[in-house]
């Protein structure tokens, strides 16, 4: 069980460190800037361990930034309740694949910087291929070694829907709020302690910019940490100007309101 559980915290770790590393903090924000080898990285794998278009997904967040917490907003618990965040988001996510597919203005406009193809499993319909490779993977893992640990890595490596659901559910509807920004955003704890940081969404959209989303110093963001650690490895370069500044560096945070998403 001990084998299993550490299998699943690797697929786990891997698909989370994928979107908040590579898709947000990279691609969707520029927050670090990722060395070319392990940005193609990213845009050629990324799918195949995530299941996610890299570049829908980072059109997807922008749009989210843009109309936080309005109507037009992909996925706010606002619109659709905390349990319609699951449904919602993989229906935006494929409104924004479709709309990218045929050049739609209205989803082309957040593409800047992403100079890349939607990936090849999307442009050819086969988005359901990783999903089947994954669980097959699982299947054979625990046909040949131990069923829990084939269990653990499918689970693992598939986690990211509930990811995702997590924090746009609870990122907007339960926790504190440091700043005061224009949407429903919170600092949701236990989903930032789940999910490498990105539960700290109020942080976020006050300063959409920063590679670190922890602001209090108890806000523990080991998204953050990792940045890191790849920028000591020279696989990126954190963008130092842009982060948010310390709770002890600034009165009155609430009063704060940090610059708009792009």
């Amino acid at each position: 069980m001990i084998a299993a559980l550490l299998v699943f915290a690797v697929g786990y770790t891997l698909s989370a460190l994928m979107i908040t590393v590579g898709y947000h903090r990279g691609l969707a924000h520029s927050a670090v800037e990722l060395h070319p080898a392990l940005r193609k990285f990213i845009v050629v794998t990324g799918n195949w361990v995530t299941g996610l278009d890299p570049k829908a997904w980072s059109v997807m967040h922008r749009r989210h930034h843009t109309h936080s917490d309005t109507p037009e907003d992909p996925h706010s618990p606002l619109n659709v309740g905390l349990t319609g965040i699951l449904f919602e988001q993989l229906r935006s996510y494929k409104r924004v694949i479709r709309g990218l597919m045929v050049e739609d203005p209205e989803y082309v406009q957040y593409t800047d910087g992403l100079d890349f193809e939607l990936s090849w499993l999307n442009r050819h319909r086969l988005w359901w291929l990783p999903y089947v490779v994954h669980v097959l993977t699982g299947v054979v893992v625990g046909a040949l070694v131990d069923p829990w640990i084939g269990l653990a890595w499918s689970l693992g490596i598939l986690s990211h829907p509930l990811q995702g659901g997590m924090v746009n559910a609870l990122g907007h509807s339960i926790g504190g709020r440091n700043f005061d920004t224009d949407d429903a955003s919170t600092n949701n704890l236990v989903a930032a302690l789940l999910i490498a940081g990105e539960g700290y969404q109020n942080n976020h959209h006050a300063f959409p910019d920063s590679a670190k989303f922890s602001y209090r110093r108890w806000e523990i963001d080991w998204g953050f940490g990792f940045c890191l650690l790849f920028e000591g490895l020279g696989l990126l370069r954190v963008n130092y100007d842009a982060l948010i500044p310390d709770a002890n560096r600034l009165s009155g945070g609430l009063d704060l309101v940090g610059p708009t998403a792009r």
